[in-house]
């Protein structure tokens, strides 16, 4: 049995950087968190290594680049060694819980290494009111006409703006009203999950564990619990007024200059899932200290990438921009004894894992493309220091391997310069991110070649090594788990 130190990992989904109180948020999103940074070692420029959960995830619990396995590769492959499996090996008890997140699912290999994975996808919350955002009952007949209206629309002129708000008024009035947020809610709230993690932990008794949270309340739609709301100071909000904000923000008829009315409003509601976190973070450390066992643990908090709030005229987190509200995302490291540092250099989620690791003095396996950075205790860094971002443009839905075949986007950010890239169609460029920190204006090819020449560099060369490096075996295995999927999927009847 391990001796070792036991470690907690939450991930919370959407978590931007700049929206936790420990980065500088001035809302109290995070007051329990804030207060544990405190102690710990602080990144205040952790980049995920692709964005958004399907493109993060390879990085932070199997150290390896999301796009390294191929295009069509999701998830971890089967036998692929994680975070997780080397734990296990070390003679952990391991569990996951997770908030109805299919894309890190067995499905995807997240299983491997885990004792207990409950991944809550066969809750109700996935299936109710919330989850049809502007649509009336889809056999209605408000929906058919609909439907054949879509297809002349291009030919309606003005008037097709026209029926779109009309139809989106019309779905509003006619939609059953909702009792409450938390009928409205699509997947499990934090206490949820942190109710299932402590029967948990209390089953596995003295013996060292492994821990992964991951939490949904800050996803889309946003539908906070109403004591978050309260917590955060803000005013009650109605459930048909929370159901019209996050209809009204899905809308894709309308642009940025319409949709920035209600942003405030919106990010409300986000925060407010923010803070739901934070409260049930806190009992579960509470949990642990009372149980004598947060001075033997590593807790470890961060995002798999964060959310757009029409930064760049977007929503949520679509893989095409990799701007800074997508990949730049909170880390803190609490290692009991450790360092309580403030990080300033880019750290790469794809370090997190073999870090983590280290901090317990664990060896990490070989295959990981990261390295463990738990042996840096000064906040300063080399400034050769970067971090590599990819996905695949406009893959949205990644069940379809088709979406999964398109061109890649890739950034590489330093500390001061951040180059993006784009292949089909080819676009490059370049951010001074000390001069210009929303990423408003790109530099002229004349201006800081240096430093455009080191990245182009850096980009050139993980694109050699992701297609030299790459283990067939791997991709062969993950395909066959693929083909398996669908052959399941279609014929559902057969052993």
């Amino acid at each position: 049995m391990a001796a070792g130190k036991s470690i907690v990992l939450v991930t919370v989904d959407c978590l931007r950087a700049d929206h936790t109180g420990f980065m500088g948020y001035p809302r109290p999103t995070t007051p329990f968190l804030d207060s544990l940074a405190v102690e710990s070692l602080v990144f205040s420029n952790a980049i995920v290594a692709g964005a958004p959960t399907y493109y993060s995830l390879p990085a932070i619990m199997g150290s390896r680049y999301p796009l390294a396995a191929g295009r069509d590769v999701l998830g971890l492959a089967p036998g692929e060694p994680s975070l997780a499996s080397a734990l296990k090996q070390a003679g952990y008890a391991t569990a996951s819980f997770s908030a109805g997140n299919p894309y890190i699912s067995s499905q995807f290999g997240y299983e491997q290494g885990f004792d207990i994975l409950e991944d809550f996808l066969g809750d109700d919350p996935a299936g109710r009111s919330g989850g049809r955002m502007n649509g009336a009952a889809p056999g209605g007949w408000a929906s058919r006409l609909n439907r054949r209206l879509q297809k002349i629309r291009p030919a309606l002129g003005p008037l097709g703006k026209v029926y779109d708000e009309l139809y989106f008024r019309y779905c509003q009035r006619v939609t059953p009203a909702a009792p409450s947020l938390d009928a409205l809610r699509r997947f499990p709230a934090a206490d949820v999950i942190i109710d299932h993690s402590e029967q948990w932990l209390a089953s596995v008794g003295d013996a060292p564990f492994f821990l992964w949270l991951h939490l949904m309340d800050p996803h889309g739609p946003y539908y906070p619990k109403e004591a978050a709301l309260d917590l955060m100071g803000d005013d009650p909000v109605a459930p048909i007024r929370a159901r019209y904000l996050n209809s009204y923000w899905n809308r894709s008829d309308i642009g940025a200059n319409r949709l920035v009315r209600h942003r405030d409003e919106v990010a409300a509601l986000y925060d407010a899932g923010i803070r739901w976190v934070d409260v049930q973070l806190e009992r579960l450390v509470a949990n642990l200290r009372a149980s004598r066992r947060w001075e033997n643990c590593i807790f470890a908090l961060t995002a798999d990438h964060g959310e757009e709030f029409l930064d760049h005229g977007g929503r949520y987190h679509l893989p095409a921009k990799l701007m800074e509200e997508l990949i730049h995302v909170p880390l803190l490291l609490r290692v009991p004894g450790g360092a309580k540092e403030t990080v300033t250099a880019p750290f790469s989620l794809l370090h997190l894992a073999p870090t983590l690791l280290g901090a317990a003095q664990l060896r990490a396996p070989a295959e990981f493309q990261g390295q463990s950075h738990w042996a840096r205790t000064q906040p300063e860094t080399s400034s050769d220091d970067f971090a590599i971002v990819e996905c695949v443009a406009g893959c949205t839905n990644p069940f379809r391997r088709e979406d999964r075949l398109g061109s890649r986007v890739l950034a590489v950010r330093g500390g001061r310069f951040k180059l993006t890239l784009q292949f089909d169609p080819a676009a490059e460029r370049l951010y001074d991110l000390e001069a210009d920190p929303g990423e408003r204006a790109p530099l002229p090819a004349s201006v800081a070649k240096a430093a455009r020449r080191r990245l182009l560099e850096r980009a050139r060369e993980h694109l050699r090594r992701s297609s030299e490096l790459r283990d067939q075996r791997t991709v062969l295995r993950a395909r066959l788990r693929d083909l398996q999927l669908e052959w399941a999927r279609s014929f559902p009847n057969r052993q």
